[in-house]
C-alpha cells in the first residue's frame, strides 16, 4: 500500500534532481496523508502478526471501531506535534526520536484506554494490549524507515554529481559524525567518507556509522589505496604542530585540506557545508592557543575607561575585541581612518550590545583636539596602536614617520601624565631593533620617549614589541592571496628574506598580558617562533589554493626594497633578554635614556619638520639612534658621510 505513494515522490523527487521539473518540498499534507496510511498498515499488521495471519472472528467485528479510533487520536497527536513538518529527504535523529516520542504517547493512551474499558464498562480490552505493543513497533519503524528510505534515495541516487568526491575525516568524536552529516547534506556535491583518522588509539579498528576509523599514521595508505579528494579536519582542539603536519603531508599529494570551524561559528547551532572553509596559511603557522592570566587581565581593566588609538586598523581593532569582553566602564576609540572606524563601529554595536563606547574620529597629533578627548573622557588605560608601518612607504615620506609615529606618541604621553592615566600600552615592531628604516627609527625614537617618560610619577609606560602580523592590512599574506587570486606572478623581494610571524590575535593577546604585567619602563618583546622564508610562504600559499607552482603561477623576484631587511633581528636571544613568569614574553634590555635630554632632542626633531628636507629630519633622527644604519635606501649617504 505504501509503494505507489512512494515511488510517486521518488518520480518528483528525481524529476527535480533532473531539473524536468523545479525542486521544491513535498507538501505538508501528503506527508501525513502517508504517515496516517502507514498507522492503518501497521494496525493491521499488528493483528495479523498477533493471531498468525488467521484473525478470530469476534476481532474482525471490532477491527473497524478499532482502526478508527487509533487513526483519530495518531492524527490528533500528528498535528500537535508537527511529525509531518520536517523535510523527508533531511531526517535527522532528532526527528526519529520525535517519532518515537510521539507514537509511544498515543500508545500509553491506548493502554489507559483499555483500562477504563475493564473496569468500568464491561470487563473487556477495546484493544488487546498484545496489539498496542505489535503496533507502537510496527508504526514507529515504519514511520522512522520511510523517512530513511527517502533521505538515503535522495542522498545515494539522486545527487546531481555522479562521480563522488573522496573524503577523509580527521576527527572520529562528536565532531566528526557532524560533519559527515553536514557532507551529507549537501546538494550539490556527492560526498563519500572513506575512512575516519583518530589519534585515539581505542578508536582505531573500530567503525563509525559503517565507516572504518585508522589511526593517523595510515594516512598515506589510504592515499595510495583511494583517490582521496579532501582531508576535513573536524577536531576542535587539535595542536597546532599536529595540525600542521597533516597540512603538510596532504599538500604533498596535492590534497585539498579542509577546516571545521569552531561550533560558536555553526548556523543556530547546526553546521553546514559552506562553512566548512578551505585551510589558511593562518592556520599552517598559528601555533598553539595562548594562556592568558584573564584574573590579571581583568583586575587591570575592569571598570576603567580604555582609550585605544588606530582602534580600526588590524591591531587596534582585535585589542578592542579582546579589551571588550572585559567588564570595562568606557571604549574611546580614536582613528583618523573615516571607513574602517564606520565599521568597526557597526560591529561593535552588533558584537556588544550592552558595551558603552565611543568612536572618534581625530588626528593624534593633534595636540588641541587630543588634549579635548582626554579632559572629556578621562582614560584611565591607554593602548597606543596608531602608527605608520610599511617601510618603503615612510621611507619616501620621512615627514610623515616622524609626525604620526614620533610626536603623536609624543602627544599621547604627555597627555597621559597630564591627565593621570594609569597605564600607556604601546604597540611598537620588531623592525626597531638596529632599525635600517626610517619607519623602524621612528619607532624605536617613539620607544625612547616612552620608556623615558616612565621616569616622571604616575602613569607606568609599557611599551610592547613584535614582528609581522599575518592577514594586518597591507600584510604579504594578503599581498600574495591577491596576487594568486589573479594568476600571478607571486612577488617576492628576495629569494633568502625571512621574517617572524604572529597571528593578530596571538599578538593582541600578548598585549593585554604584557600591559597587565608591567610596571613602567618595559619593553615587552614577544616570542614569535621560528623565522620564515618568505619564499616557502609564496609556495605553501600556491600549493594551498591548489595550483602548481612553475605550471599554473609563477613567482618573480623584485629585489629588496628601500630601508628593507635581509633578515629580522632574532628578538628572544636569551643574551638581550629576561624571562618573565609568561613563556611567550620577555624584557628586552635596552639603553635607558634621560628624559631632559632625550626631549630636548625629540623636540628638536619635530622643528625640523617644518623644513620638510628628508635629509635633515633623517640626520637629526641618526643622532639620537647611532645604530641607525640605512639599507639599500638613499639615506646611505649620511652613515659614510658620519
Amino acid at each position: 500500500m505504501i509503494n505507489p505513494i512512494f515511488l510517486v515522490i521518488f518520480d518528483i523527487q528525481f524529476l527535480q534532481n533532473m531539473k524536468i521539473i523545479p525542486t521544491v518540498n513535498t507538501p505538508r499534507w501528503i506527508i501525513l496523508m502517508i504517515d496516517m496510511l502507514i498507522v492503518v498498515c501497521s494496525v493491521i499488521l499488528a493483528y495479523l502478526l498477533r493471531f498468525n495471519f488467521h484473525i478470530p472472528e469476534v476481532e474482525m467485528v471490532m477491527l473497524p471501531a478499532v482502526l478508527a479510533y487509533i487513526f483519530i487520536v495518531r492524527l490528533i497527536s500528528f498535528l500537535i506535534a508537527k511529525t509531518y513538518a520536517g523535510i523527508v529527504r533531511y531526517t535527522s535523529t532528532e526527528d526519529v526520536v520525535r517519532i518515537f516520542v510521539v507514537v509511544f504517547m498515543g500508545s500509553i493512551f491506548f493502554a489507559i484506554t483499555n483500562l477504563i474499558t475493564y473496569f468500568f464498562i464491561n470487563e473487556t480490552f477495546f484493544i488487546p494490549f498484545s496489539i498496542i505493543i505489535i503496533d507502537l513497533i510496527a508504526t514507529t519503524m515504519t514511520l522512522s524507515v520511510f523517512r530513511m528510505i527517502v533521505k538515503v534515495a535522495y542522498l545515494e541516487f539522486l545527487s546531481p554529481s555522479s562521480i563522488p568526491v573522496n573524503v577523509i575525516i580527521f576527527g572520529a568524536g562528536e565532531a566528526g559524525i557532524i560533519t559527515k552529516n553536514a557532507l551529507n547534506r549537501d546538494s550539490v556535491t556527492k560526498y563519500k567518507v572513506v575512512a575516519f583518522l583518530d589519534d585515539n588509539p581505542q578508536k582505531v579498528g573500530k567503525k563509525l556509522e559503517g565507516i572504518t576509523i585508522y589511526g593517523p599514521g595510515k594516512l598515506d595508505e589510504l592515499i595510495r589505496s583511494f583517490t582521496i579528494d579532501n582531508v576535513i579536519i573536524s577536531t576542535q582542539n587539535l595542536r597546532a604542530d599536529r595540525k600542521q603536519k597533516i597540512i603538510e603531508k596532504c599538500m604533498t599529494h596535492n590534497i585539498k585540506v579542509l577546516n571545521v570551524p569552531p561550533v560558536s561559528n555553526w548556523i543556530n547551532g547546526e553546521l553546514s557545508y559552506n562553512q566548512i572553509r578551505k585551510i589558511r596559511i593562518e592556520d599552517l603557522l598559528g601555533r598553539d592557543i595562548i594562556r592568558l592570566d584573564e584574573a590579571m587581565i581583568s583586575k587591570q581593566l575592569i571598570g576603567k575607561n580604555i582609550l585605544i588609538t588606530g582602534a580600526s586598523g588590524s591591531i587596534g581593532s582585535e585589542i578592542v575585541r579582546q579589551v571588550g569582553n572585559f567588564a570595562i566602564k568606557k571604549l574611546i576609540l580614536i582613528d583618523q581612518a573615516e571607513s574602517p572606524l564606520f565599521h568597526l563601529d557597526l560591529e561593535l554595536i552588533e558584537r556588544f550590545q550592552n558595551r558603552d563606547f565611543e568612536i572618534i574620529v581625530a588626528d593624534i597629533c593633534n595636540q588641541s583636539r587630543m588634549d579635548a578627548i582626554f579632559r572629556q573622557y578621562s582614560p584611565d588605560v591607554v593602548y597606543h596602536a596608531a602608527a605608520y608601518k610599511h617601510v618603503p612607504m615612510m621611507e619616501e615620506n620621512v615627514a610623515e614617520a616622524v609626525k604620526t609615529n614620533i610626536e603623536g606618541t609624543k602627544v599621547l604621553a604627555d597627555l597621559s601624565v597630564k591627565y593621570n592615566v594609569g597605564r600607556f600600552i604601546m604597540i611598537s615592531t620588531d623592525k626597531a631593533v638596529n632599525p635600517t628604516s626610517v619607519m623602524g627609527a621612528s619607532k624605536r625614537i617613539a620607544e625612547i620617549y616612552a620608556q623615558a617618560m616612565n621616569q616622571k610619577n604616575g602613569t607606568g609606560f609599557i611599551t610592547t614589541r613584535f614582528g609581522n602580523v599575518l592577514g594586518s592590512n597591507g600584510s604579504v599574506i594578503l599581498l600574495f592571496r591577491e596576487q594568486i587570486e589573479k594568476g600571478g606572478p607571486v612577488t617576492v623581494t628576495h629569494p633568502d628574506i625571512t621574517r617572524y610571524f604572529m597571528t593578530i590575535p596571538e599578538s593582541c593577546q600578548l598585549v593585554l598580558e604584557a600591559g597587565a604585567m608591567g610596571n613602567g619602563g618595559e619593553i615587552y618583546i614577544f616570542d614569535m617562533g621560528k623565522s620564515i622564508k618568505i619564499v616557502d610562504l609564496a609556495k605553501k600559499m600556491i600549493r594551498l589554493s591548489g595550483l602548481t607552482l612553475g605550471k599554473d603561477i609563477q613567482i618573480k623576484f623584485t629585489g629588496l626594497r628601500p630601508g628593507e631587511k635581509l633578515y629580522e633581528e632574532l628578538l628572544n636571544d636569551q643574551e638581550n633578554t629576561i624571562p618573565t613568569h609568561h613563556p611567550q614574553i620577555m624584557v628586552a634590555r635596552v639603553k635607558e635614556y634621560d628624559f631632559g635630554e632625550i626631549d630636548k632632542k625629540i623636540r628638536q626633531l619635530i622643528e625640523l619638520l617644518n623644513q620638510q628636507n628628508d635629509m635633515e629630519i633623517v640626520k637629526k633622527m641618526k643622532s639620537i639612534l647611532p645604530e641607525f644604519i640605512s639599507q639599500n635606501s638613499v639615506f646611505e649617504k649620511l652613515d659614510l658621510q658620519g
